[in-house]
């Protein structure tokens, strides 16, 4: 026996459950993601979702709704008669009648330990702030924001260098897991829900541009925070001088180090930087259009003189 799944998710994040549900032998009737977006070189080509790519690769049936206001995706969506809709990383809303329109419900795989982190960059707000730990949970979506009950938690560590790209991969397969075992307990109907607590709600707000360049003057392990929490992308930022020229150098990883002085001051010879309480390492950065590059072979290509300034 199996389930009859709609599984619903764009990025690819979304993917490795796809594959483990498929795997386990459940019958997907339908992929969802997001309409192909302009890409490419010029941005003249569409590219697929990597969700749309891999249900083609199975075989699948793909839609890509804009959004479900129109009556006939909404009839569609139930006419496939699914057992559950299985929903991970999709980025659109869906109405009550999306939430109600098979058997069991829709259950999502939202990558906080929620009610910590419910929205849109759960991953990279929790190393931005500091935590310790994060995980994956799989819960019953309601018409809330991440709001619904929970059915199953997987913890995972933060590592005190770990960026978000790394803990993105961690928990992309911990949550293929957990999800792959809730719909085997959802198909012997042994799933219990626990609604989520009231207490200790924070929101991970999108990423916003304005917020990627980094403050020196903030305390070093804020600035380490910072910089592992957008890394790989967008990648946070200083700004120094080049062949003459202002230009802006992505920061992709640090750790924390030993030192003191004026804010932004470069202390050494391995880009050890001064912050407002402490200092921090830049480990690997990356030059607008070059390869992101250890600290030691981007000084062998553009010096930076110990007592210089970043900012």
């Amino acid at each position: 026996m199996s389930l009859r799944i709609i599984f619903m998710g764009t990025p690819e994040f979304s993917v490795p459950t796809l594959r483990l549900l498929v795997d386990a032998d459940h019958t997907i009737l339908a992929a969802y993601t997001q309409p192909p977006r302009p890409g490419g070189r010029r941005g003249l080509d569409l590219q697929k979702s990597p969700v749309h790519q891999a249900a083609e690769l199975l075989g699948l049936p793909v839609f890509t709704p804009v959004n479900f206001k129109d009556p006939e995706e909404r009839r569609r969506f139930r006419e496939l008669g699914a057992d559950v809709a299985v929903v991970v990383a999709y980025g659109l809303l869906l109405p009550e009648e999306i939430l109600t329109g098979t058997r069991y419900g829709c259950y999502n795989g939202h990558a906080s330990l929620l009610p910590r982190w419910r929205g849109a960059a759960p991953i990279q707000r929790a190393i931005m702030a500091g935590d310790r730990k994060t995980g994956m949970m799989v819960m019953k979506m309601d018409k809330g924001l991440d709001t619904g009950p929970v059915a199953l938690t997987r913890e995972v560590e933060i590592g005190e260098t770990m960026t978000a790209g790394e803990l993105h991969d961690k928990l992309m397969h911990v949550g293929a897991k957990a999800m792959a075992e809730a719909m085997v307990k959802l198909e012997m109907d042994d799933l219990p829900l626990t609604p989520q607590s009231d207490e200790g709600v924070v929101y991970a707000t999108k990423i916003d541009k304005a917020e990627t360049r980094i403050d020196f003057a903030r305390p070093a392990v804020e600035v380490h925070n910072h910089i592992c929490g957008l890394s790989p992308f967008p990648g946070a930022w200083f700004e120094m001088e080049i062949a003459g020229r202002p230009e802006r150098v992505k920061v992709l990883g640090s750790e924390a180090a030993d030192g003191s002085g004026s804010v932004g001051e470069v202390l050494d010879d391995m880009l050890t930087v001064a912050c407002g309480t402490g200092a921090v390492r830049l480990t690997r950065l990356q030059k607008a259009g070059g390869k992101p590059l250890a600290v030691a072979d981007f000084l062998r290509g553009v010096p930076v003189a110990r007592g210089s300034r970043l900012a």
